[in-house]
């Protein structure tokens, strides 16, 4: 369980002054198994479960003793940054079944639990799959097949991704489809064979990465996620909506690292004056990932059946004044989009396990 399921992992906070008859209280009404003990102002001072309280009435210790003689002061944190990819095996090596999350300034903003990171918390929030593109750069694999139809690994793209999502929790899927539409409808259907409820988003015309959520009805009442249907990645959505919803963000959107690096040896120059070189020096910048999580308010900004882009959607969206952030990833990522990424696809066995 991570800070934002909810907010549950609240209940397992207890003053430094609190008594252990006060932590046993908590430790039962909660039943997170974990008391997170904190100052006034939120920073973690130590844990107690019900080992520690044991060990303290062994040492003579009665109920109404502060908490601070029994607590663990130096516990194992973790910071919000880190994923469940790492969380899980830090936990197993730990033999631990809580992890706090703190951030820089030790202030506790959530509790990772091994029993919802082995079973996710079932998100409630919609994930929104953009499917209608033609694939034009993939011809002529998508002459007669919708690109994330594409298979990869024994199945279609979108179904990886779906499957994937579904890990993290969620449930509720809408496909915007257009191109070879049909295709995708019966093969999915409502999604029963995979235990999800799927419904459709049909564009008439092709309305770009976000014009097709104009068409969204009923709206979401939570934040949802959007991918593009050709993104192959291992990220956990579950954890960019969480990343979301901590920075009360409007918009949120998933970049990556990208570099290259010059073919030449580069020449600095002030006027006619050499002022330096660099041999063929490397150069970092950041990518859209085609991935976001969006406030449901965010649709207020579109115009239906309109045609819109993600990056437009996001300048409008900074034009309005409303935050918008960035998510950065590390995990392996691939937009598929011509025949060469199609190829290292179905060799990349990280993206499709």
């Amino acid at each position: 369980m991570t800070l934002q399921s909810n907010l549950v992992w609240q209940k397992a906070l207890m003053p430094e002054n609190a008594t252990i008859q006060e932590v046993i209280k908590n430790l039962d009404e909660s039943a997170l198994q974990i008391a997170l003990i904190v100052s006034e102002k939120g920073i973690l001072c130590g844990t107690v479960t019900d080992g520690d309280i044991r060990r303290g009435l062994l040492r003579g210790l009665d109920m109404q003793c502060r908490v601070d003689e029994i607590m663990f002061k130096n516990p194992l944190v973790v910071p919000p940054s880190m994923g469940c990819d790492m969380v899980l095996p830090l936990m197993t090596a730990n033999k631990i079944r809580q992890l706090p999350i703190i951030d820089a300034e030790r202030r506790v903003i959530g509790l990772h639990l091994w029993d919802e990171i082995i079973s996710p918390y079932e998100r409630p929030n919609t994930m929104i799959i953009m499917a209608g593109g033609q694939g034009k750069r993939l011809r002529p694999y998508t002459e007669d097949c919708p690109k994330p139809m594409l298979p990869v690994g024994g199945k279609p793209m979108l179904e990886h991704i779906i499957e994937r999502a579904k890990m993290d929790g969620f449930s509720h899927f809408v496909l915007a489809v257009h191109y070879h539409a049909n295709k995708i409808e019966e093969y999915f259907g409502d999604g029963e064979k995979w235990k999800i409820t799927i419904d459709y988003l049909r564009e008439e015309a092709p309305l770009g990465t976000a014009g097709a959520l104009s068409l969204l009805d009923p709206r979401p009442d939570l934040p949802f996620v959007v991918t593009n249907g050709d993104v192959l990645t291992d990220v956990h959505y579950s954890e960019i909506l969480d990343f979301h919803l901590h920075h009360q963000s409007f918009a949120t959107m998933a970049i990556r690292s990208y570099e290259w690096q010059h073919p030449f040896g580069v020449v600095h120059t002030e006027g006619i004056n050499v002022a330096g070189f660099e041999e063929k020096p490397i150069h970092r910048t950041h990518v859209n990932a085609g991935i976001y999580v969006l406030d449901p308010e965010v649709l207020n900004i579109l115009n239906k059946s309109e045609k819109c882009d993600m990056p437009t959607l996001f300048e409008k969206i900074i034009e309005s004044g409303k935050n918008a952030i960035v998510y950065p990833m590390h995990e392996p990522w691939l937009d598929v989009g011509r025949p060469d990424d199609l190829e290292q696809a179905r060799k990349n066995k990280s993206l499709v396990d």
